[in-house]
């Protein structure tokens, strides 16, 4: 019997700022029709996988996203770690990035190519970001040895996970953004505790 942890980290459904380009960060915005119809539809499509447990980020369309998900398959409430949060934006928290193209076009500029080096005024550094995702993600795979956990978070902290299994660091721009309930699979690797993977075999639920 294998002891091996595997995870599969989801970002969570669609918001109305998702929908209209302003930068979330920490405000607690909760999903929107279509972000409760993307957890439905996770549900069914992920239904056979057998997770243990549902972990979140305690931010509303994480939360949401996971409650669907748990309530769906008859699992206890989702586990809520604070790591899992998105990274804090700061003062831009809130802006349009239509109107931050105008005021502040070179932060936008590394922001559409998901740059990690962004700097954020009076936001979150990507070390002290970075440190606690890789942390919160570390506690999760201790707790489910031997066992599938389903992790539910945000766009950036995907983005700190997915260098983390790559092995690349932690200021390597990806060039990609994970959409809205789009995983990221990950499994033991020999040069690593957990490394990206393929998805399982799956049968969705039917109905």
């Amino acid at each position: 019997m294998t002891t091996a942890t595997r995870l599969c980290i989801v970002r969570h459904g669609e918001t109305d700022w998702n929908a209209t380009g302003v930068l979330q960060g920490w405000t607690d915005v909760p999903l929107n029709d279509r972000g409760r119809a993307q957890a439905r539809a996770l549900a069914r499509e992920l239904a056979g996988a057998g997770f243990a447990e549902v972990c979140a980020s305690p931010l509303r369309r994480c939360l949401e996203t996971a409650q669907i998900l748990t309530e769906a398959w008859g699992l206890a409430t989702p586990r809520v770690y604070e790591g899992l949060k998105e990274r804090h934006f700061g003062s831009f928290q809130g802006m349009a990035k239509a109107e931050l193209a105008i005021l502040h076009p070179g932060l936008h500029e590394e922001i559409v190519r998901r740059n990690p080096a962004c700097h954020f005024d009076a936001g979150e550094s990507l070390d002290h970001f970075a440190d606690r995702v890789i942390a919160a993600l570390e506690e999760i795979a201790g707790r489910n040895l031997g066992r599938w956990a389903l992790v539910i978070t945000h766009g950036w902290v995907m983005d700190v996970i997915t260098r983390h299994a790559r092995g690349l660091p932690r200021t390597a721009v990806l060039g990609m953004k994970r959409k809205n309930g789009e995983a990221l699979w990950l499994a033991p690797g020999s040069r690593a505790p957990l490394v990206e993977t393929t998805p399982p075999p799956l049968v969705p639920a039917v109905g």
